[in-house]
């Protein structure tokens, strides 16, 4: 059964076509703009591309998305990055118990290093994450100090899987408190 729809004569997305208004003239013009936007159609594609300084890894965790476009932009880095945002940032690309997210970061990496030709890929996980507690147990995260060695073990896991894929490209890590500080890790 169709979900073709034809309105009345007096109805304005039909009544043109219907009474007979729909002209030649009218014909022509539609069919020169859509001539021209296909025409046009290689060049936003390549807005697309370009070069680019980085790739961003953050977390979906709202509390932190207004926070690190901020950290981008004190690295005067704004406009010049794509992002990868998934629940635990580094941790949901190299925890067993996201396993099944590891090949679409990688996979989206690589469109960003073909379309974007970037040159870093900069992870900032977060404090008071609840992908560190679901990979890695409440105690992992229980204080401060555990915290900050459950994201260092991930982030340091993040980097030699970025050296084993893509030595060429340089790796920045963070750890953000929720009030947009960094801790980075060398």
């Amino acid at each position: 059964m169709s979900n073709l729809q034809i309105h009345s004569s007096s109805c304005t997305c039909c009544g043109d076509m219907l009474s007979g208004r729909f002209s030649r003239r009218r014909f022509i013009q539609t069919a020169a703009a859509g001539g021209a936007a296909a025409m046009l159609a290689p060049y936003f594609a390549i807005a697309a591309e370009g070069n680019y300084e980085a790739m961003v890894l953050a977390c979906i965790d709202p509390r932190v998305q207004t926070p690190v476009h901020r950290h981008m932009a004190r690295r005067k880095l704004t406009g010049k990055y794509s992002q990868f945002i998934v629940a635990g940032a580094a941790i949901g690309v190299v925890a067993p118990a996201f396993k099944d997210w590891h090949k679409t970061f990688w996979d989206n990496l690589e469109a960003s290093i073909q379309l974007h030709r970037i040159k870093r890929v900069i992870a900032i996980d977060h404090r008071d994450c609840g992908a560190a507690k679901i990979a890695y147990g409440e105690a992992a995260v229980a204080t401060k100090e555990a915290e900050t060695e459950t994201h260092r073990k991930a982030l340091t896991e993040f980097r030699k899987q970025m050296g084993e894929k893509h030595p060429k490209l340089a790796v920045d890590l963070g750890l953000m408190a929720l009030n947009g500080s960094v801790q980075t890790f060398n």
